[in-house]
């Protein structure tokens, strides 16, 4: 889709805009002259519009307020211009008029427009319009849901309404621009997508833990025929919350990688490290917004190394453990009121808070695989393109040396990049057994050969 339709069809949106300022001012300040109600301006034609934005107001179905607010939030981003005309001063009080809103910032000499500006355009005239505004910012509203508009949080003394009104980055690219960029990674969105090019034959589990991990699967696949058709939310509260704990490489985020591929969910690791150090201050309005659009898209949340956050808490001698556990039990909380399927990873089960495991649906440990196990996975690392020596005995190997599935995969890459060094895809027992030593370095084992 071509670039310059996509911005002129935001133009034609903001021209619109810029009548409906003009008419409600002018009502509002009886200049002389009869107009039409503001609703009564035409707006642009998205019958037979070709653009990205024109689809996702017929898609989301968006009324006459729902666009107002919109171009009103991308305007100072294309034509700030237009809102000048907030700039116009009371000649009673000889300031500005107090019912526009707007804010200004050092860093931008336009007008910024606020919640309270909108409200002044909807429902200056006709009060009882209010109620299409709030229903905008509303937990049910597809704006709200898809993260399209914010109103920036004020101080608890002034009315949340004077938060500026703004666009998501996210979604004024893909007005513009006809891309929708991903989701980043970043202080407002300490979360990631992860996935996996693997499927449930490449994976080695032992039974237990298979079966397990298959009650998680079901749940994924019928959970919400069994709180609603089954009727089972008057007993048990929605979603599943699940434990994976167990020595790193076990195979903890892959499972829950595969999880996510096999009932076509996303799945998005959160950062809990952005968490807990960096941005104390904005952590939960940071992990609301994970959680809104985790509901609403239907994600897997995975928390990876949770005992960072979860583990046993101490007394909170200082205003820092304080902060801490208050984070925590802010974060306990949105976890067990969450409909969806939230999975928490950890390397020790004895490092989680008892009072918080209890509210575990399934607590699955991930044990490092057996010799029969690692022989399966030392035969599927190396069943493609990379091989070992005939004189190789895989079974030995997996007798020898105990290994999770993570590290035979290290040994895999150190392997084929040795291998490819020398025009080769066969594997040597030195190169294989090099490969293994670096592995046991990290835990400061040594090897013998076989």
């Amino acid at each position: 889709m071509h670039t310059n339709v996509n911005i002129q069809f935001l133009y034609n949106e903001i021209y619109w805009l810029q009548e409906v300022i003009h008419n409600v001012i002018s009502t509002y300040l009886e200049h002389e002259g009869e107009r039409p109600h503001w609703t009564e301006i035409p707006l642009p034609d998205i019958l037979e519009e070709d653009t990205v934005y024109a689809e996702c107001i017929k898609k989301w179905k968006l009324n006459i307020y729902e666009r107002l607010a919109i171009v009103l939030a991308l305007t100072p981003q294309l034509k700030p211009e237009v809102l000048d005309v907030f700039f116009g001063r009371n000649k009673i009080y000889d300031r500005g008029f107090t019912e526009f809103g707007g804010v200004l910032d050092k860093n931008h000499s336009g007008f910024l427009p606020t919640g309270q500006t909108l409200l002044f355009l909807v429902a200056t005239i006709d009060p009882h319009l209010r109620k299409e505004v709030l229903a905008i910012f509303s937990k049910e509203s597809i704006l709200i849901k898809e993260q399209v508009l914010f109103i920036e949080e004020t101080e608890s003394f002034i009315p949340k309404y004077n938060g500026i009104l703004s666009l998501s980055d996210r979604w004024f690219h893909y007005f513009l621009l006809g891309e929708k960029p991903k989701l980043e990674h970043s202080s407002t969105f300490p979360a990631e997508k992860i996935t996996t090019h693997l499927e449930w034959e490449d994976v080695v589990l032992n039974d237990l833990v298979m079966d397990q991990v298959l009650e998680l699967s079901a749940w994924l696949q019928h959970g919400t025929t069994l709180m609603n058709d089954w009727k089972l939310f008057k007993k048990i509260k929605p979603g599943y919350r699940s434990l994976f704990y167990g020595p790193p490489g076990t195979g903890k985020t892959l499972t829950v990688s595969l999880l996510g591929k096999v009932s076509k969910r996303e799945v998005y690791r959160v950062d809990l490290s952005m968490i807990t150090s960096k941005y104390i201050g904005e952590t939960e309005k940071n992990l609301s917004r994970i959680f809104d659009i985790a509901q609403y898209k239907d994600w897997i949340l995975f928390f990876d190394e949770a005992d960072a956050l979860f583990g046993k808490r101490t007394e909170a001698n200082s205003s820092n453990d304080r902060h801490a556990n208050q984070q925590t039990s802010y974060l306990l909380q949105r976890i067990e009121d969450f409909p969806g399927v939230v999975i928490l990873a950890s390397n020790l089960k004895g490092n989680m808070d008892a009072a918080f495991t209890r509210r575990f649906q399934s607590m699955i440990h991930f044990s490092m695989p057996e010799v029969n196990e690692r022989y399966q996975l030392w035969e599927k690392a190396f069943s493609g393109k990379c091989t070992l020596h005939p004189d190789i005995d895989v079974w030995k190997v997996a007798e020898e040396y105990e290994l999770a599935g993570g590290a035979i995969i290290n040994v895999l890459r150190f392997c084929a990049l040795a291998a490819i060094t020398r025009n080769d895809t066969v594997v040597t027992k030195e190169e294989l057994l090099e490969g293994i030593r670096k592995e046991f370095k990290k835990e400061n084992k040594t090897i013998s050969t076989f």
